[in-house]
């Protein structure tokens, strides 16, 4: 099954109406220079730069020098060390995950902060509905191809136990500072999907992150289909080898007022 290609304007319950941003590699600035240097970063992150286009998702994120960061889900850290390169010394960058994800991320975590290499980085050990940060302390808060897992139920687990979907786009609002951006990026499901969806093909409607977003009060005001993929196959899971890496995914970016 295909979906066309997100429309250039859609107009939103919530009354919110956004134009499709530009997503030229031109639009990565001076930063990006240090943040995809050669360096002793894992061999396997310039592998994926290319593939997960990590040069302009970081422009459309519009992270710079100085700022403050929240990576949640951060897996093994591959948007981390980047974003730790571009906010430079006097920005700060939290590398957040689930204590559940210790065993999905293995040494990986472990070797990304190893020897104070990033020394701008904190690990943040939370479940999603939990940012031990103060208020409006933070100036871009990304959680890219994560918003799905809160209806994922690791086997045995406790319902919930990664966080509360009413309760975690609260906590993305509480964190960001007034004029700061909460960037989602996540696998599309077909529109109309249940949330649960996120639980079994690892997929949500990006209109359910709109509307949790929108009703912790930030205000959707960017979209990119940088990394659409109309012909991707829905009704498959996103590790299925036939889909991995080219699943359609949305891009969005919410701003705090």
């Amino acid at each position: 099954m295909a979906i066309s290609a997100p429309l250039r304007t859609l107009a939103i319950s919530a009354g919110v109406t956004f134009a499709l941003a530009s997503t030229s590699p031109a639009l990565a600035d001076h930063h990006a220079d240090a943040a995809f240097a050669k360096d002793d970063r894992p061999a396997a992150d310039y592998e994926q730069h290319d593939v997960r286009k990590a040069r302009e998702v970081l422009a459309f994120s519009g992270i710079g020098a100085g700022m403050t960061v929240i990576d949640m889900e951060a897996g093994g850290g591959m948007y981390t060390e980047i974003f730790s390169k571009t906010v430079g010394g006097e920005g700060t960058v939290y590398m957040q995950n689930p204590p559940l994800f210790d065993g999905f991320a293995g040494d990986a975590i472990k070797g990304r902060v190893a020897g104070d290499r990033l020394p701008n980085v904190e690990q943040m050990r939370t479940a999603f509905d939990t940012l031990p940060v103060a208020d409006d302390s933070v100036d871009v808060v990304t959680w890219f191809l994560g918003p799905h897992e809160l209806w994922f139920y690791p086997e045995g687990a406790e319902k919930g136990i990664l966080g509360n979907p009413d309760a975690a786009f609260d906590e993305i609002a509480r964190v960001l500072k007034t004029g700061g951006h909460f960037v989602a990026l996540d696998h599309r499901a077909v529109p109309g999907s249940p949330p649960e969806s996120g639980g079994t093909t690892h997929r949500i409607d990006q209109a359910i992150v709109i509307q949790r977003a929108s009703a912790a009060g930030l205000v959707l005001v960017d979209e990119s289909d940088l990394l659409a993929n109309p012909d991707d196959d829905y009704a498959k899971n996103v590790f299925d080898a036939d889909v991995r890496r080219k699943t359609d995914r949305f891009l969005l970016k919410f701003e705090k007022r």
